[in-house]
């Protein structure tokens, strides 16, 4: 193993496979919701069309299996915790879309899944062996398909100003937790680096950035969304933590709701091309 694989293997926070059961009836209307114009461009990139198979890995309540179900003949949807599914399943049937669910987790995905054109992970990539599954989906994704990450910013501009007092807060009541300890390390191999160590090292960024109007109310789900303060975590210190967050954010305020510029991104992964001889 090379000292960059070490790192990488090193750096695998341990499984937890209830870690979001309290944090899940949070997380929809909590976590910023992907740009709909990222789904397509992504689609475009990799030509996806009806004739192909979505893998969303990590899925937790579907955000990314709803965008991509109009874009593929099949969505395969997995996560490990069945209050994510329950979420997810009632998300598709609400929207009138199909998805497969599957209770499991990274470690358990193989060729048994199927094979697929596009395989998507949102916020949830620092929770898996990285390594271990990038190896696993070199056998499932098609030769011309890809990996994407999917994730959200807040660009440092005067509209997210609010964000120092959240952080702050998250910051207070997360001091203990120590897999978010881990991830936010100065030596934290970042996805980048792990991928460009990976079968799928070809890489490229697709970002689309929107102003929105959010409510306060979304914001109180976005922090308890977190697995690091999630109830199950802090237990009743999470009320503390939520009337703390409004007094925080109440200067930051029109109303019931703050602005918040969201850069929702795709890093897209794909094999190099193949060196004609």
């Amino acid at each position: 193993m090379t000292a960059t694989a070490s790192s990488i293997a090193a750096s695998t926070i341990p499984f937890e496979k209830r870690r979001f059961k309290s944090a899940a009836e949070h997380y929809r209307t909590g976590r910023p919701a992907y740009a709909p114009a990222l789904f397509e461009r992504v689609a475009k990139r990799i030509g996806l069309g009806r004739g192909h198979a979505v893998l969303d890995l990590g899925c937790g309540p579907g955000q990314l299996a709803l965008g991509f179900a109009r874009f593929a003949g099949a969505v395969t949807a997995v996560d490990p915790e069945p209050e994510m599914l329950r979420i997810a399943a009632a998300g598709a049937a609400e929207a009138g879309v199909a998805v497969t669910f599957v209770e499991g987790s990274s470690y358990d995905i193989g060729p048994r899944l199927g094979s697929f054109r596009l395989a998507v992970i949102g916020r949830a990539f620092h929770w898996m062996d990285r390594t271990d599954t990038l190896a696993r989906l070199d056998g499932m994704v098609e030769p011309e398909g890809a990996l994407a990450l999917f994730g959200d910013r807040h660009p440092e501009i005067p509209d997210n100003d609010w964000r120092k007092a959240y952080d702050a807060v998250l910051d207070k009541y997360s001091a203990e937790d120590s897999a978010r300890r881990q991830r936010k390390a100065a030596d934290w191999p970042k996805h980048e680096q792990v991928l460009l160590d990976s079968p799928f090292s070809a890489l490229e960024r697709i970002g689309v950035i929107e102003r929105r109007r959010t409510p306060i109310d979304w914001i109180v789900d976005r922090i308890l969304s977190l697995s690091s303060v999630s109830r199950d975590k802090i237990g009743a210190r999470a009320d503390e933590m939520v009337a703390e967050l409004r007094t925080a954010l109440a200067p930051y305020a029109a109303g019931d709701a703050i602005t918040e510029v969201v850069e929702s991104e795709a890093l897209i992964a794909m094999r190099p091309p193949r060196a004609v001889v």
